[in-house]
Parts: structure tokens; sequence; C-alpha cells
């Protein structure tokens, strides 16, 4: 094998075509998105001592992607140097209802070729990339894997994939055990998977019990959104999306693009059951190039000594996936459309406890509560 070039040590600044090449399958994302979304948040409730609030928020949000207009060289050891390329962008979301601050984002897309040290290569006819995103909570997220064509309808059930374009099995708001996290199969319902868990009832995801008893969730939610009956909106809110491309299906549009899909760990595990048991069976999905690692702050961590009550709220795991689409309708022009369906699990704990000692406190038990986000987006001026 004849001995890798060393990347130069200075950057030129390349022309667009040449960035654009060299982005690959990210091109696509390169300018300024708008749209709406949804936003569902299991967050910790110190003040009313209750086990959550569930907050859901319908939002607004604005994407703005930028190429980086020159190579990022990455310096080898065990083989030769490789070089990235990337894009920018700045995330700002708020209330649809109220115009309030909901999240702030600046992060980076990233690509990488293939590597004998460490060994990776993306799937067939793929490539290699990762998201880096700044938190203003006090979190850092990284999240690698992999970019892949697709056509057909994105975020429909296949013959073969529960979304098209998706490698994940459920986007699902179902509370679930912190460690190992196991996420709950799409269409579960709190209700119904707390009766055959050894988990209590979390009456803040259910519909049917009136807003005057529960007093820790958002009290002014529709019925409906786009169609969409609200209680299933909460179970699995990537229905929304589904509900955009239905409507885009009917009216006689097709689609082709680019999924990514990206994960915090290589293996995420899948409940393969709605409603199902701990004892039912599990499926677990390899993500392609799939790395990274989630860096808190230490408010988020824990308690002094450290862990000694459980973290505040700490993000254990996130996957995603993003849907770069090109539609044609069955008249007219086409247009880009960017949609994303976002899984971050948070770890703490519950004032409730599991099954205590008869006579004693027990202990603190932390749970993962699912923080899902998902969008539809279209290329604006």
């Amino acid at each position: 094998m004849a001995k890798p070039a060393d990347v130069p040590s200075t950057r030129h600044v390349l022309d667009s075509e040449a960035v654009l090449r060299e982005l690959g399958y990210l091109r696509e994302l390169s300018g300024t998105w708008e749209g709406e979304g949804f936003n569902l948040i299991a967050r910790p409730n110190f003040r009313d001592q209750a086990n959550l609030y569930l907050q859901l928020n319908q939002t607004r949000e604005t994407l703005v992607i930028t190429p980086i207009g020159s190579a990022i060289p990455n310096r080898g050891f065990g083989q030769g140097d490789i070089e990235l390329f990337g894009l920018s962008y700045l995330q700002k979301i708020h209330d649809h209802g109220t115009g309030g601050a909901l999240h702030l984002e600046p992060g980076l897309w990233i690509t990488q070729p293939c590597t004998t040290y460490p060994r990776q290569y993306p799937p067939p006819n793929g490539q290699i990339i990762a998201r880096m995103a700044s938190i203003p909570h006090g979190s850092v997220v990284l999240a690698q894997g992999s970019a892949t064509g697709f056509c057909g309808p994105p975020t429909l059930p296949t013959k073969t994939q529960v979304y098209n374009g998706s490698v994940f099995h459920s986007f699902n708001s179902t509370p679930l055990a912190a460690a190992p996290p196991v996420i709950n199969a799409a269409g579960s319902s709190q209700k119904l998977t707390a009766a055959r868990f050894p988990m209590p009832r979390f009456d803040e995801y259910d519909l049917s019990i009136r807003k005057s008893a529960v007093r820790h969730r958002t009290p002014s939610l529709p019925q409906r959104i786009n169609g969409e009956v609200m209680q299933d909106v909460i179970n699995d809110p990537i229905r929304l999306l589904q509900a955009a491309i239905r409507k885009q299906v009917s009216d006689g549009s097709t689609f082709q693009g680019v999924a990514l899909n990206i994960a915090t760990q290589a293996t995420v595990t899948f409940r393969l059951h709605r409603d199902s048991s701990s004892t039912d069976p599990t499926v677990n999905v390899q993500v392609t190039s799939g790395a990274g690692r989630i860096g808190n702050i230490l408010f988020l961590e824990g308690g002094e000594p450290a862990g000694a009550k459980g973290p505040n709220a700490q993000t254990g795991l996130v996957y995603a996936t993003f849907w770069i689409e090109k539609v044609t309708p069955k008249h007219g022009l086409h247009f880009m459309q960017l949609q994303y369906a976002q899984m971050a699990v948070l770890n703490f704990p519950i004032f409730k406890l599991l099954n205590p000692p008869e006579g004693g406190s027990g202990k603190l038990v932390t749970l993962g509560w699912p923080h899902i986000s998902i969008a539809t987006l279209r290329k604006a001026f």
C-alpha cells in the first residue's frame, strides 16, 4: 500500500463547487430552513416535590446552516492524516403560541472518510457523518453515524423499516429504566406499559384524566394537531412528521433524498411489542459508525458527594434521524424539505418510590425520561 500523502499545514479556502462536492450527502443541508414542530420533555419538578412536569410545546424553528470553506485536517498516528469537511449551524426554537424561547443550539455537521485505524466504513453508497451540538443547559453532544440515500415517502412504514430512511424503531415517550436504556415500541402508552412493568403510572402522560386532576402538565392542549389525536402525538411525536408526508402523498408529490442517522452509541435497544413488559423481546439496532459522548456540567451530573441523590437531569443517550427531502409536487416545481426526529433520554430520580420496604423510606430510583423533538422545515429565502 502506498504511503498516504501528508495533509498540508496551510488550509486554503476552496471554491464553492469543491466544498459542496466534498460535503457529499450533506451538501443540501446548506441554507436557511424554517417551519414548525413539536417538543415533549419530562423535567424534574423539585418545587412541587412531584415526579415530573410534562412540558409540551408546538414550536416554530429557524435553522441556519453554512458550509465551512476549507478542509479540516485530522492528524493520524496509526494511519495517515485525513481531512474532514463540514457545516456550522445555529438552531433557534420558540413556542408557537407565546413566542417564548425554548432552545438555542450552535453546532457542526462533519463528514469523515473511511479509516483503517480505527476501521470505519460507511454503509454501501453511504458516508460517515457526525454532529456536534452545544446546548446552553450545560450539555455538549457528539453523535456519529452515516448518511444514505432513500426513495419514496420518508418517515412512513415500509416492508423493512418502521420509518422509511430511519434505522431506529421508535421515538416513543414512555419512561424507561435509566441503564441500560431500552426504548419502548412505537405506539406504547405510559398507562398500559406501567401496568406490565414494576413502574408507577404517571398521569401526566394520560389525557383521559381531566386537566384539573393533573397539575404537572402543560395545561392548554388542542385535541388534535394537523389531524393527529393529541394522545397519539404525546405517545409518538413522529406522527406529526408522518401526517405532513401523508398530506403531500395524497396531493401527488414524490420524494427522494438523504437520511442522516446518528447516535451517541453504536447500539440502541428497542422493545418489539407495544405496551410490553420487561420480559418481552427486544432488538439491538446497530448504528453504522455510531459513536460519541455526552458531556454535562456538574449541576446536571448530581449532588455532593457525586451522585448521592442522583442526577438533576443528566442526558444519557441521544439518537436522531434527519431527512433531507427533495419534494416534487404533481404540478409545479420541486422544493427542499428537512424533517427530523430526535430522542434524548434524560436521567433523573422520581419522588414516588418503587416498592419501598415496609416501614422504611426506600431509596430514590432513577428513570430514563424521553425528550423528543420533531420538526418539518422548508428551505427559505
